[in-house]
């Protein structure tokens, strides 16, 4: 029974180029989600999983742009392929069909083994890079989202008793940052 071949991209940041992991690869159906690995809801995702049926492929670029971790990455793999869904990674020149050898299912978890530990690694990097420029006074956090004239807006808006949630919403910020904002001097 030949099905659908149906691509799964995952960008982490919106200005990533989604098409180039599903290049040359036809494919009938794209889903993306642009959205970190570790975000927990991929919407898109969940659409694939909802859409796909017994005979369709799914296509992703590879292991780490479908699963945060290897425990979610046999999971995904193994309820697919028991509805009859085929995987194919691109990257990693795998397969599964649900009716995998030995060998398969070992090359699953090293690889997925694999994928997670880089992704701690840069993690490490980070924290330790993030570090040493704190230590230089180098590093300053993220750019603030409001100018110093929108937040004496803001604050005067909220003295003069305006929602709070209504001005996070019109300022394009969370509750929450608005309260940062209210904090700081």
């Amino acid at each position: 029974m030949h099905g659908q071949r149906i691509g799964y991209v995952r960008v982490s940041s919106f200005d990533q180029n989604p098409e180039r992991q599903l290049e040359q690869i036809q494919v009938d159906k794209v889903f993306t989600d642009k959205a970190s690995g570790k975000d927990t809801r991929r919407p898109e995702l969940e659409r694939l999983l909802a859409f796909v049926r017994e005979g369709d492929t799914v296509v992703v670029h590879s292991m780490d742009r479908l699963a945060r971790n290897l425990d979610d990455l046999r999971r995904l793999v193994q309820g697919l392929t028991q509805r009859g869904v085929r995987i194919e990674f691109l990257k990693e020149h795998l397969t599964f069909t649900g009716e995998d050898s030995p060998m398969a299912n070992l090359m699953l978890s090293v690889m997925g083994a694999f994928a997670e530990f880089e992704r701690a690694l840069i993690r490490e990097r980070q924290r330790e890079g993030i570090a040493l420029a704190k230590q230089r006074g180098a590093y300053r956090g993220r750019k603030k989202s409001l100018s110093s004239e929108r937040i004496a807006e803001l604050r005067q808006r909220v003295e003069a008793g305006e929602q709070k949630t209504k001005l996070a919403r019109e300022f394009g910020i969370s509750r929450e940052t608005l309260y940062q904002y209210l904090r700081t001097d």
